[in-house]
């Protein structure tokens, strides 16, 4: 533990003696005695399975093509060096600059940061994920636990981070945002629990912002009616009269809750997205290279980051999942990916109340396999699935306050760390590490902090 962290902690514990306490949402009285390491905390999934031979490895073909190939793939590299360090790859670059990923004469994407997040932070560069399964990784890293026997299109069966911070710390759901890359393969289910002592009274507000500012947005959203105060209120009470009228169970119809006043907000921001997406405004705030529509997810939680400055909000990524079919496109994505980060985190520091006093953690939700699957790409490149025992070979980043600079944790033979332990990482920045081991439905008992 770094020095200035446990005087912090040590600080902590005797003023908690006097700390006030607050009402949580559910109307626990409970005292805060723990003071956070942030005021902020951004998690990036950075998922669709990504392999850790070509990211933290830096292996780049070496350890992907070049035993199958007929000509010389023996070239290693980093692709991502905006989160890494390393120098990149000095030819077969597929993932930069060139059309239809052709291996020659291309460049890779210009640097976005002076220095890397590994400089800036703490790299766990051989951590570990306990499940080869997408929808069961990314529900680890947003739940801590591995909900292996859950079915697909259902919800988390424990709590999720957004409802650990929304119950414990009372936060507003403009504080607790999801950004999704998509509705589809349940991603729209991971913004909040089935579980009943939690549940989507504590749910985060979810956004797939290529969905709702694209194609069927730009169709049903852009040009909504803007109503009169008083319009608004009238069709709110028919609204809430025809709910009451329709629900046989007696509960409340489930679903996010936002005051009126978040309501007005988040009417205001999408109209604000519209026009400045339409070339009204200031342009949006996307990474310089938005080809793939990870990289606009990304530039439209930069959006939400500016105009909500959240306390918590989580994105999640998808587009290395190219790698079952195609090699090539999987390698662009995640050099794109690693771009788009680095502009997040340019946006964070570039963002008053959040510059400096913002953590930023991100993971992928699994690995690959060590041995390729039979398809080949434009290159005749081998795709990769994920099933074995490589496939649980993970990493996890972690840059901001209180997080070490420049320090790289674990190795091959010693993992060190579990991507479901970034939940209670999380919990433990905001202050709130006690209250969610209380509850008792985690992988892990230790944070990744208990392991720096």
């Amino acid at each position: 533990m770094k020095r200035r962290k446990f005087i912090k902690k040590a600080g902590i514990a005797v003023a908690g003696t006097s700390a006030f306490p607050y009402i949580l949402p559910s109307g626990l009285l409970s005292a805060k005695t723990t003071a956070g390491y942030a005021e902020h905390v951004v998690f990036v999934l950075f998922a669709g399975g990504v392999r850790h031979q070509e990211s933290v490895g830096k292996r780049y073909l070496a350890d992907s093509q070049n035993a199958f190939a007929e000509d010389d793939l023996d070239v290693e590299g980093n692709i991502m060096y905006n989160m890494l360090d390393g120098e990149a790859p000095d030819r077969k670059i597929a993932y930069g600059t060139t059309i239809d990923g052709q291996t020659e004469g291309g460049q890779p994407i210009p640097r976005i940061l002076g220095q890397t997040l590994q400089q800036q932070g703490t790299l766990f560069q051989e951590a570990r994920s306990s499940t080869t399964s997408h929808f069961a990784g990314a529900s680890a890293l947003l739940s801590g636990n591995y909900q292996i026997t859950q079915g697909l299109r259902d919800r988390p069966f424990n709590p999720t981070i957004f409802e650990y911070l929304r119950r414990h710390m009372g936060l507003a759901a403009t504080d607790t945002w999801f950004i999704g890359n998509t509705i589809g393969s349940s991603v729209d289910l991971l913004n909040y629990s089935a579980n009943t002592d939690y549940g989507w009274e504590y749910g985060a507000n979810f956004l797939a912002p290529n969905t709702t500012f694209g194609e069927s947005g730009e169709q049903f959203l852009a040009y909504a009616k803007d109503y009169h105060p008083d319009e608004r209120s009238a069709i709110v009470e028919m609204r809430d009269f025809l709910n009451k009228s329709f629900i046989t169970s007696g509960n409340p119809i489930p679903g996010i809750k936002n005051t009126e006043e978040e309501r007005q907000d988040l009417k205001d921001f999408i109209d604000d997205i519209f026009a400045r997406k339409n070339g009204q405004g200031a342009p949006l705030r996307m990474p310089p290279q938005s080809d793939i529509p990870d990289a606009r997810t990304i530039g439209y939680a930069c959006e939400v980051l500016q105009w909500f400055k959240p306390k918590f909000l989580s994105v999640n990524m998808s587009n290395v999942d190219a790698c079952h079919g195609s090699f090539t496109n999987y390698i662009k994505a995640l050099h794109r990916a690693d771009h788009a980060i680095g502009h997040l985190w340019n946006v964070i520091q570039s963002t008053p109340g959040m510059a400096d006093n913002t953590i930023m953690i991100v993971a992928p939700e699994h690995g690959r396999n060590l041995e390729p699957n039979i398809l080949q790409d434009l290159n005749d490149w081998y795709a990769y699935d994920h099933s074995d025992e490589n496939a649980q070979r993970s990493w996890c980043l972690m840059v901001g306050p209180e997080i070490e600079a420049g320090r790289v944790i674990g190795q091959e033979g010693n993992p060190i760390g579990n991507t479901a332990q970034c939940v209670l990482s999380i919990a433990e920045a905001f202050g709130i590490k006690q209250d969610v081991q209380g509850a008792g439905l985690l992988f892990s008992n230790q944070s990744l902090f208990d392991l720096m």
